[in-house]
């Protein structure tokens, strides 16, 4: 028998077994890059404001900060899961309902065959246009939308508790469950204080249900609209003119569409030597040297930063200590599955005031003093509430002031901050003047209204 035939069989096995290890390798990789696609990467940064500690101790902030790569779930949205409730109690006849009822047909042509929607409209009454379901067909809905007059009173509580309850029928984890509320009234059937409605959005927030509060001209309660969202771990915006509405309709799907993450927890473990004492802008649960914070959701557009206040013991030099360790955990929309992130803070110690002032991070410096301002915003406002003008006035100065200073402070040095962060401090200085001149009785209900507004974007770190 001939040599030749069984080498030569061999020969194929070999090239077969060879093409077929390729084959298995480039299909490997080509799935790899498929998944790193459309997995919802999130980073986690951590840092203090400043690494070198006084011997003395006092206080320390810490930023956290958590940051989706947008590019890789831009082209693999998960579906939206949305009840659009909106006002048509009498205050909103004329320019009001047919703004109202054109930003919802544009909400509408920003979304697909895969997403969820339910149409909500109440006065007095509650009225659900159309229930939840599948948008295969914008017809039925614009139809509704066409329908919409104006009347009655205003049972904005009823309304959305509605808009939740529908959300709820196809409540996912993998889909972006929202609420987003239209109103240019005060809530006037059923429970209406801020505090009722908090407490609803922390029902719906515990569920995974984020409600937008988009607050028309100046007749609606801010703290009532601002607090609904923020218990709910949502966006609130203030639309001065009905004009406003399409523009603010707009950047709220284009948040609502770029959800890569949710069900977000982060749980700090201070260390010894350090003291945790509050969490700036945001609940938090503080159980000893642990702290626990939950957030709904994190959009591709914009960072979520996380502020706290620890209190550093008094302590001998020391080259390196912990601080704390931080784990993120959250549910990563694209691939449907929970994910882990981890970070470790060190200091050091020491009495060497130069090494203390060199220490400082201005990218982080900028995120606390923008934090810190938005609580003396919070106080000018309560102070004006309680017909304190001077004081109202001479605090959001002061605001100003420092806030100049901290920019000018952060934009020296080796390591400046952005230009973004620099540009940040700049607009809440202006804001803070704006506000100080627009105190006057006239002018009050505008001013208190934006200033809500910009309080909520500074804490939520609102992209729009």
């Amino acid at each position: 028998m001939s040599i030749i035939h069984p080498i030569r069989t061999a020969a194929m096995t070999a090239a077969l077994v060879l093409g077929l290890s390729i084959l298995a390798l480039a299909l490997g990789l080509f799935l790899a890059g498929f998944s790193k696609l459309h997995a919802a990467e999130v980073k986690l940064s951590a840092g203090l404001g400043q690494s070198v500690i006084p011997t003395e101790g006092g206080k320390v902030y810490l930023r956290l900060s958590l940051k989706a790569l947008a590019h890789e779930v831009s082209e693999n949205r998960s579906p939206l899961n949305v009840g659009l409730v909106l006002d048509r109690s009498g205050s909103m006849r004329g320019k009001r309902i047919e703004a109202a009822k054109e930003a919802a047909r544009m909400a509408l042509s920003r979304l697909s065959r895969d997403d969820t929607v339910a149409l909500v409209a109440y006065n007095h009454n509650v009225d659900v246009l159309q229930s939840a379901r599948r948008l295969e067909s914008h017809q039925s809905f614009t139809a509704a939308i066409d329908r919409l007059k104006a009347d009655g009173r205003t049972a904005l509580f009823a309304g959305v508790t509605e808009g939740g309850r529908q959300v709820e029928r196809y409540l996912s984890d993998r889909q972006i469950n929202r609420v987003i509320l239209m109103s240019d009234g005060l809530a006037n059937v059923g429970p209406s204080s801020p505090a009722e409605l908090a407490k609803l959005g922390q029902k719906l927030g515990g569920k995974g249900i984020s409600v937008t509060t988009i607050g028309l001209g100046l007749g609606y309660n801010e703290d009532l609209m601002q607090r609904l969202a923020l218990a709910s771990d949502g966006n609130h915006a203030f639309a001065e003119t009905p004009d406003d509405l399409i523009k603010i309709f707009n950047s709220e799907f284009g948040d609502a569409l770029s959800i890569a993450a949710q069900d977000i927890e982060i749980i700090v473990e201070v260390r010894a030597g350090f003291r945790p004492v509050r969490v700036l802008g945001r609940d938090a649960k503080i159980d000893g040297t642990r702290i626990k914070v939950k957030l709904n959701q994190l959009t591709a557009l914009n960072e979520r930063y996380l502020i706290v206040e620890l209190d550093a013991s008094r302590s001998t030099a020391v080259a390196e200590v912990d601080v704390a360790t931080v784990e993120t955990d959250y549910l990563d929309l694209q691939a449907g599955e929970r994910r882990k992130i981890t970070a470790r803070i060190s200091a050091s110690i020491s009495d060497d005031k130069k090494r203390q002032l060199s220490s400082r991070d201005n990218e982080v410096m900028s995120e606390i003093t923008t934090q810190i301002a938005t609580e003396r915003s919070e106080k000018a406002v309560d102070l004006r509430d309680k017909g304190d003008l001077a004081g109202a006035r001479q605090l959001l100065q002061k605001n100003a002031k420092i806030l100049s200073e901290s920019r000018a402070n952060f934009a020296a040095g080796e390591a400046p901050a952005s230009p973004k962060a620099l540009k940040e401090l700049e607009k809440l200085e202006r804001d803070s003047n704006i506000a100080a001149d627009n105190l006057d009785a006239n002018k009050w209900a505008k001013t208190r209204k934006e200033m809500r507004y910009q309080q909520h974007k500074a804490k939520q770190r609102q992209s729009y």
